[in-house]
């Protein structure tokens, strides 16, 4: 996303990478009252970040947790989600999907919670509870994390990444070449 911003000219753009903001927000509410809660991951994701999260920021307010399945919730499921979330009544709901679920998940969901802030994470739940290892700096900088985890990751990952970057790569180079407008949902 960085390299497509600076290309259509926005060079002062930079990337906002969701594990240092979880951590950052996290830290924020130890001294302003908020209300947390996890939604995504692998089975016992969501649980293990809230512990790691709770151990490192005493006093974190976590409302809740919630591990999806790997599929479209079904009309039960989502009236289950509608009511746990309004009984856990969170500030932040943190969605740890892959992308593109966790962005269709918070456009279909988004005015179905009670929730005032939805923020996408990717894969922090997995990073920050210590499930799975991040690249190394230099790789997260250069936009080069994808390739780490594909080397991680290869059964998981491979479909998504040869199906959906170059799809993407290609609709960023048509509108930036003025081709045709393209949509990137």
């Amino acid at each position: 996303m960085v390299w497509a911003g600076k290309l259509s000219g926005h060079s002062g753009m930079s990337r906002v990478y969701g594990p240092d903001l979880m951590l950052d927000v996290c830290a924020w509410s130890k001294t302003n009252p908020c209300r947390h809660f996890f939604f995504g991951g692998a089975p016992g994701a969501a649980e293990a970040l809230r512990d790691k999260l709770t151990a490192r920021f005493p006093g974190l307010q976590v409302a809740g947790c919630c591990t999806p399945p790997f599929r479209a919730l079904n009309t039960e499921e989502q009236r289950q989600l509608q009511e746990t979330v309004r009984a856990a009544r969170p500030d932040i709901l943190w969605v740890g999907l892959s992308t593109p679920k966790q962005e269709k998940f918070m456009a279909e969901f988004l005015l179905r919670l009670d929730v005032t802030l939805m923020i996408g994470v990717g894969a922090a739940f997995d990073f920050l509870s210590g499930r799975v290892k991040q690249a190394p700096h230099w790789m997260q900088r250069s936009g080069l994390e994808w390739f780490y985890r594909l080397c991680q990751e290869p059964r998981r990952l491979a479909r998504r990444y040869f199906r959906n970057n170059p799809l993407f790569a290609a609709k960023i180079a048509a509108q930036l070449c003025g081709l045709k407008k393209y949509s990137l949902d």
